[in-house]
């Protein structure tokens, strides 16, 4: 990466500042923020990438991805996955399907020393992990920018060291792997409040603790049922092909459409069965059993299946490089 990095590419780093959703008044606002986004995202940075988790909000970035690189003939980027051994199996096996479905290059991103030795010493997640067992570099992010003291810290995602190292150190080492300027995310505003004041075009500038690159968010200005709507009205009827184009909304995994399965539709098959957002195996719970975008989307929490320890410690992680 350039020295000159924050002049090399021309983007407003204060679009959508002071912004919400009610900015953007219907559906259809939303999505063409989101086109020009996506497209400026595609035209400014020489090798940008989206992360991509398999859950709704990073599976509809990429469905604007599909749409803008295809009309507007721009190379796809590379999607990163960022894989946390902790993961629901069925969730990697949707990422592989639709990632070959859509001719999209997928990489992995992993904190290899860290998988090395629980693979090493057959440890299941809570089990510890010694601190100087490490390499150096995680051994730094330990001490020296987290400031953790503890001799060891346990194998769990949605604590502040194992978030941190598997995920965060995972995509900085990717990010420099292969030289990404430009990294598109599906966050949005309404999700967390550590989010709320983020903006279309994100700069990530400081050396000292991740690759420089920005944050290119094309969906900031929707909300969780906004995604929903997206989904069923754009996403599924372009996608499949027996699927009707006036926004059929089935009401369970067994409600699809005559000659359409639930393979062929791309969304976890996580939120067919309840689940409202992902996240590791261990650490993440269903909410209800009805599919997610048929719960009481307005009157409870998003994230409440999630673990709140992670969820507390969210601005903290942000400011580390977490997405």
């Amino acid at each position: 990466m350039t020295d000159d990095f924050p002049a090399s590419v021309d983007v407003d780093y204060a679009d959508g500042e002071g912004e919400d959703p009610a900015d953007y008044p219907s559906l259809q606002h939303k999505i063409e923020k989101a086109i020009e986004v996506t497209r400026r995202g595609l035209e400014q940075y020489d090798n940008p990438a989206v992360m991509w988790t398999g859950g709704k909000d990073s599976t509809l970035t990429l469905y604007f991805i599909n749409q803008v690189a295809e009309e507007f003939g721009y190379e796809k980027p590379t999607a990163v996955f960022i894989d946390h051994f902790q993961h629901f199996d069925d969730i990697t096996d949707f990422v592989e399907r639709w990632a070959d479905e859509w001719d999209i290059e997928l990489v992995y991103a992993r904190n290899e020393d860290v998988g090395a030795y629980v693979d090493e010493h057959g440890l299941e997640p809570g089990d510890d992990i010694p601190v100087d067992e490490l390499n150096e570099q995680n051994q730094h992010h330990i001490r020296d920018i987290l400031e953790f003291e503890e001799d060891s810290f346990p194998f769990l995602l949605d604590t502040y060291v194992g978030n941190h190292l598997l995920k965060t150190v995972a995509l900085n080492n990717a990010l420099e792997a292969h030289d990404i300027d430009g990294v598109i995310s599906g966050v949005r505003w309404d999700e967390q409040e550590a989010r709320a004041d983020e903006t279309f075009f994100s700069p990530r500038h400081d050396p000292d603790l991740f690759p420089p690159h920005d944050r290119i968010q094309p969906i900031l200005q929707f909300a969780e049922a906004d995604v929903w709507d997206a989904f069923w009205n754009y996403v599924v009827p372009d996608t499949v092909e027996a699927f009707p184009d006036e926004g059929y909304v089935p009401q369970a995994d067994d409600d699809l459409p005559e000659g359409v399965t639930q393979e062929d539709v791309p969304i976890s098959p996580k939120y067919f069965a309840g689940f409202r957002s992902l996240g590791s195996e261990v650490s993440t719970e269903k909410t209800t059993e009805e599919p997610a975008w048929l719960q009481d989307l307005e009157d409870t929490t998003e994230r409440a299946g999630r673990a709140q320890d992670k969820e507390d410690l969210m601005e903290r992680l942000r400011d580390l490089g977490y997405m």
